[in-house]
């Protein structure tokens, strides 16, 4: 490795460092959360491609299904939120896949 990588490398493992101190302050329900939510967003994408993918949305919903129903109540004050996220995105599957 040459002298002028290893500032890159150890700026980048600074960095990496600060990054992982920060997410460890956040509590765990609030990044489960987010990425509930990113999994919400990424059926929605699936759903409203065109054409619409059915199988990609579908396993989008039940990763989010599994967080959201296997982790209940332990999600905190979002839970209701993400329960009914994922009705709604259901539902969103059924409408899209009874018009194809």
């Amino acid at each position: 490795m040459s002298n002028e990588t290893d500032p890159e490398l150890a700026e980048s493992l600074e960095a990496m460092a600060e990054a992982r101190q920060r997410l460890a302050e956040v509590p765990a329900e609030v990044v489960v959360t987010n990425h509930a939510m990113g999994l919400y967003e990424l059926g929605a994408i699936h759903l409203t491609a065109s054409p619409p993918d059915l199988v990609e949305a579908a396993l989008a919903i039940d990763a989010l299904a599994c967080l959201v129903e296997g982790l209940d109540t332990r999600l905190g004050e979002n839970f209701e939120v993400l329960k009914d996220a994922l009705a709604n995105i259901r539902m969103a599957f059924v409408q899209v896949k009874n018009t194809l």
